[in-house]
């Protein structure tokens, strides 16, 4: 499996990488990056036809973190500078539902998170960030993870977040609470989680690592990472 390495600290330079991954998989080559992005808000389609949609943006840039659009669905998700992101870009089978797809990643980012030593399970609480059924929690706690699709005819691309120390929840729960706020969407800042509450590392690099390892030895991936460094280790 084609695997990207390294950050491009740009969300701009972060979707080329997206693209290129997208562009291979529909050649069938399928791809992955797991990375750290960039302090910045993702606002998801729905945010961006609110009413609060520029009072939003404005909140988020005030807190230091750079307001974007995002391609795939869902609500706005916040990324502190340790939450970990992954893109996962596979050719279709016709034989694998949408459903079949997300839970099959859910299930690949929960086996990761185990391996680390920390409880969890799918699912989340009421009122997170990005809410949607297709999720990773802690056990009896906060929301972790939240994953989203983005399809096209020639390929498709499973993508989320992973919240990984207790400072970077914090952070993601009080940007969340205000933007939330500003676009009248119920939230509540003690829903985050993190991997190191759920009794695993609050290395975002162990936790990166640990999800390719599970992306290309699980069932998307032949167990040989071709990688390719697309900028400075971090």
């Amino acid at each position: 499996m084609r695997v990207l390495r390294g950050t491009a600290g740009d969300p701009d330079a972060d979707r080329e990488r997206t693209a290129s991954l997208l562009a291979a998989a529909s050649d069938g080559d399928p791809g992955l990056r797991v990375w750290t992005p960039a302090r910045q808000v993702a606002f998801g389609r729905r945010d961006a036809r609110a009413d609060g949609f520029e009072r939003a943006e404005r909140i988020a840039a005030d807190r230091g973190f750079r307001p974007i659009e995002r391609d795939v669905g869902g609500r706005a998700v916040a990324y502190a500078g340790e939450t970990v992101a992954f893109a996962h870009a596979v050719s279709p089978d016709e034989d694998e539902s949408i459903t079949e797809r997300y839970d099959r990643t859910v299930e690949t980012v929960a086996d990761a998170l185990r391996g680390l030593g920390a409880d969890v399970v799918a699912g989340e609480p009421p009122t997170s960030f990005c809410p949607g059924d297709h999720s990773v929690r802690v056990a009896g706690g906060g929301k972790i993870s939240g994953i989203a699709q983005r399809l096209r005819a020639d390929a498709a691309l499973v993508a989320g977040c992973v919240v990984v120390a207790p400072g970077d929840a914090r952070e993601v729960a009080a940007v969340s609470d205000a933007v939330y706020d500003a676009l009248d969407v119920a939230f509540d800042p003690e829903s985050v989680g993190s991997v190191a509450a759920a009794g695993g590392p609050g290395d975002p690099g162990r936790v990166a690592r640990a999800l390719e390892d599970a992306f290309v030895d699980g069932p998307w991936g032949d167990g040989s990472p071709r990688v390719e460094r697309v900028d400075a280790q971090r």
